[in-house]
């Protein structure tokens, strides 16, 4: 008797651990985290520009400090001098949304009397993201497209085909596709090549045209591309 109840004993107790684990409980375990993105746009003063790259790279400095900041990655426009972009890398949105609100004080206050714009940023998820392929050097050029359509499925594929056949160019060294969190029919494409002699190749490549003429019925407005140094 002694021994049913002993073994009767150790089976509720497994049951109750198993049903803890599924439901979250002591001994579950712990989901992956998800990565989460951020784009941000600023222009400033042209005259300025050296000091807002200054601001710019004093921000991703600071944010390596932060629990959850991966990295930020810094672009300026070619021949528009002080239009810059940033690509915000967190470990998941807790992270992200744990820090204070919107960036630090002390960057925006650097910017506040030379810059033309607001500080305009946007939350973004993965479509297809992948580790680098090398590093960007002085003749590297990087390219940021919007890609606004009505909402239909078959655009995420579409843009997912394109990344994996790009990043197989031997010319490139970041293919990435995000979504916006919001606006599911808004994705942000952001590629390095190595330099724009490589770009060139990329964008008379067979798949390049394939994607870009069966995008184009699906497309809300213009196919927005534009071209950026990436900041060392």
């Amino acid at each position: 008797m002694r021994s049913l109840l002993v073994a009767f004993v150790a089976l509720a107790l497994s049951q109750s651990a198993a049903s803890q684990t599924r439901a979250g409980g002591p001994g579950a375990e712990t989901p992956p985290a998800t990565p989460f993105y951020a784009v941000a746009y600023v222009e400033t003063m042209p005259s300025a520009a050296r000091a807002a790259a200054a601001a710019l790279a004093d921000y991703r400095r600071s944010c390596g400090k932060d629990d959850g900041c991966l990295s930020i990655d810094l672009f300026e426009q070619l021949g528009r001098p002080g239009h810059w972009a940033l690509v915000e890398t967190w470990r998941d949105q807790k992270a992200f949304d744990g820090r204070a609100p919107g960036p630090p004080k002390q960057f925006l206050d650097a910017l506040a009397s030379i810059r033309v714009s607001g500080y305009d940023q946007r939350p973004y998820k993965a479509t297809s993201v992948a580790a680098a392929r090398g590093q960007t050097g002085p003749q590297s050029v990087s390219v940021v497209a919007h890609v606004d359509v009505a909402p239909n499925p078959a655009v995420a594929p579409m843009l997912t085909r394109l990344a994996e056949a790009s990043r197989r160019e031997p010319g490139n060294v970041r293919f990435d596709v995000y979504q916006h969190t919001m606006r599911g029919n808004h994705f942000t494409v952001v590629e390095t090549w190595r330099d724009q002699t490589a770009l060139d190749a990329h964008v008379t490549a067979p798949h390049t045209r394939q994607y870009r003429d069966e995008l184009q019925p699906l497309t809300g407005s213009p196919l927005d591309e534009r071209s950026y140094r990436p900041l060392p």
